[in-house]
C-alpha cells in the first residue's frame, strides 16, 4: 500500500507551481499557452492525488467541495477542447487559497497518523 502522504505531497507541489506560473497574473495566463497548458497539467495531476487521499482525512473536510475537485481531473483531461479559461482562472482565485489551507490542516492533521 502506497504511502498517502505522498499524494499530499503532489498536491502541495502543483499549488507552489500554480502560483508560480501564474505570478505575472491573468492577462499573461490568457496569452500564454505554455501557462495555460502547465496550470492545467497540475490542476489534472491536483485532482488525481485528492482522489486518492484517504476518506478519513477528507471526511474530516465537509466544507470543502471534494466532488467537484475530483471531477476537475475528468473534465480537464477529456474535455479539453472546450475548457473554459475563465472558468480555470476563477478556480485559481476563488477557490484555491481555501483548498490550499484546507490541505495544509490536512497536512497538519494526519502526517504522523
Amino acid at each position: 500500500m502506497k504511502d498517502s502522504r505522498i499524494y499530499l505531497i503532489h498536491i502541495r507541489d502543483c499549488l507552489a507551481r500554480i502560483k508560480d506560473y501564474t505570478v505575472e497574473g491573468k492577462q499573461v495566463f490568457f496569452e500564454d499557452l505554455k501557462t495555460q497548458d502547465a496550470v492545467i497539467r497540475n490542476l489534472e495531476i491536483m485532482s488525481e492525488s485528492v482522489n486518492k487521499l484517504p476518506s478519513q482525512w477528507t471526511e474530516a473536510y465537509p466544507g470543502m467541495k471534494w466532488e467537484e475537485i475530483r471531477g476537475l481531473r475528468n473534465r480537464l483531461a477529456h474535455e479539453y477542447l472546450n475548457v473554459n479559461l475563465n472558468i480555470i482562472w476563477d478556480i485559481l482565485e476563488n477557490d484555491l487559497p481555501n483548498f490550499e489551507a484546507t490541505i495544509e490542516a490536512i497536512t497538519q492533521q494526519f502526517w504522523n497518523s
